[in-house]
């Protein structure tokens, strides 16, 4: 793939990467061995809201930051430890970023995202000249030459659409056997702070990239924990929107009752700022955060979902400390039953109906270089290129879908009442009325465990209550909460339908109470970590026994 980047602009780039200090982002102090020349340093390795004050202030012009990101790209995505997260490269990205450089000399800045970069998940379309995959062979032509609402929300607003992220391949809802982070197209997402384990999914690419600091904000999509596990994995800020906060609209689609993009980022001021202009609202979310929102407020502490582990309970607990501190009141709440024995059974069910129906659709209406018009096109598809699409995996959620009845069946009708009825009426709404509580907290998920190429995703017990919030249809936010021998851990905040506002809020005050976020280490295993290296080679205090 070609970058085009001058090599004036490429001098630039390593001369500000080069004369930046360390930077000051990582609050954890543990020790690990690490190869610090994928570091990021300096400007680069600033957070949203630092890198638009900084553009504000004339430290860096758009050019020059969006050079600098092309130029970690190819150093660390495409080389050294290769992490393959970003799948494709905006030709015009630099253009877009010397237009913002002349309306900020003419006086005419677009706002606060104006010259920043953001990468967009590969299933999100743009009418830039970079495809739409979901990193998919079928959808390798698929130039649609339109802006999914969204990225018309973040042009207008002035930002620069740098590229596409890798994904799990069609948003991970093609295999019940599928490897985390893997497409046809883009290969394998690593995650940077332990190469060998997961970086979760869908939106792996996107999570990824923003722990590597490849841009200032990536866009993701969700359906269930799409956005909140690979944020969570990858040490970063996630937001789930209310379904219908954000367009779903040219973006593959999934679920119509759950899909939603939402922003993910180093911080939750920045995820706000892209908020306000990805969302079908006038709502200002940055403009209502507050380091204080916390006081006063009553959380209901999710015990039932919290899991086994130690490790994990013990950076919630402390994360909880930090609410006590910050003024809430805590109700623990032990035990609560979701539903019937068959309502995992039944949300896969429903999932299938709706990725059926839509995905058809979507398809219908591609450009002529999209030869796959269907769900079966696409299964024949798939066979005809088995040794790319089906080396790893099979396709056994394409196939039992495509035998479903359309929309209109009573079975799918049913299935809706009886799932949203369930994390609704009786889940989230019910658990917050019965506390008399204003949102839910929960770890957003488990330790991430190495990647399996040979038996699929194998996850440790899970932790966390993302899905009620997913099928709901509800807003989730997780915000870093500390790391387990270099691997992060995300704290979820849980709400009602419309209430993200006041969930954004809330992160906000934990985060700015107590900053947890650590930058990766780029370890090649967990046991590079040096408390583990060290048991694992029979030292106690750096010596041999």
């Amino acid at each position: 793939m070609q970058f085009l980047i001058t090599l004036f602009a490429v001098a630039i780039g390593l001369l500000l990467t080069a004369c930046e200090p360390a930077p000051e982002d990582t609050v954890n102090n543990e020790h690990v061995t690490t190869t610090s020349e994928y570091q990021a340093r300096g400007l680069v390795a600033k957070t949203l809201p630092e890198l638009s004050e900084a553009l504000d202030k004339g430290a860096i012009s758009a050019v020059e930051l969006t050079t600098m990101y092309l130029n970690r790209i190819e150093s660390i995505d495409r080389n050294g430890p290769e992490l393959r997260s970003v799948i494709a490269i905006n030709p015009l990205a630099l253009e877009q970023a010397s237009a913002s450089d002349s309306r900020r000399q003419a006086g005419a800045n677009l706002g606060p995202l104006d010259g920043l970069p953001i990468l967009l998940k590969d299933n999100i379309e743009s009418l830039d000249p970079m495809a739409t995959t979901a990193g998919a062979l079928a959808l390798k032509d698929n130039l649609t030459g339109r802006d999914s609402p969204l990225v018309a929300g973040l042009r207008a607003a002035g930002a620069v659409i740098l590229g596409k992220t890798n994904l799990s391949q069609w948003a991970n809802f093609r295999s019940n056997s599928s490897i985390s982070g893997w497409s046809a197209l883009g290969g394998q997402v690593q995650n940077p702070h332990v190469l060998n384990r997961s970086p979760c999914g869908s939106s792996s690419g996107s999570g990824a990239a923003i722990a590597a600091s490849l841009s200032a904000g990536a866009v993701g999509t969700e359906t269930n924990g799409s956005i909140i596990c690979p944020s969570n994995v990858n040490g970063i800020v996630g937001f789930k929107p209310t379904v219908g906060l954000v367009s779903a609209q040219h973006i593959v689609p999934i679920s119509p009752s759950q899909d939603t993009a939402g922003p993910m980022t180093k911080t939750v001021r920045g995820a706000a700022m892209m908020l306000d202009a990805m969302a079908d609202t006038e709502i200002k979310f940055s403009a209502n955060l507050g380091k204080d929102s916390l006081g006063g407020k009553t959380i209901a502490v999710l015990r039932f979902d919290q899991g086994e582990n130690a490790d994990i309970v013990s950076a919630f607990n402390a994360a909880l400390d930090t609410l006590l501190e910050a003024g809430a009141t805590l109700v623990d709440v032990d035990s609560f039953d979701l539903a019937d024995d068959s309502f995992w059974a039944d949300q896969y069910r429903f999932l299938q109906y709706e990725f059926k129906a839509s995905l058809n659709a979507y398809l219908s209406e591609l450009p002529d270089g999209v030869t796959t018009r269907s769900l079966s096109d696409v299964i024949a598809f798939n066979q005809r290129y088995a040794d790319r699409e089906l080396v790893l995996f099979n396709q056994d959620i394409f196939e039992e879908a495509d035998l479903l009845d359309d929309l209109n069946s009573e079975d799918y009708r049913a299935l809706q009442t009886k799932l949203q009825q369930a994390t609704r009426e009786d889940g989230i709404d019910y658990l917050l009325n019965t506390f008399e509580a204003d949102f839910l907290v929960a770890p957003s998920g488990p330790l991430t465990p190495p990647r399996d190429t040979v038996n699929g995703d194998i996850w440790p017990p899970w932790a966390g209550s993302g899905y009620l919030a997913a099928i709901a249809g509800y807003p989730h936010l997780t915000v870093p909460m500390g790391s387990v021998h270099g691997i992060p851990l995300g704290l979820s905040f849980i709400g009602s339908a419309g209430d993200d506002a006041d969930i954004l809020s809330a992160g906000y005050a934990f985060e700015q109470a107590t900053p947890r976020r650590i930058a990766p280490k780029y370890l090649r295993s967990a046991e590079e970590h040096i408390e583990l290296k060290a048991a694992i080679e029979g030292r106690v205090g750096g010596v041999k026994q």
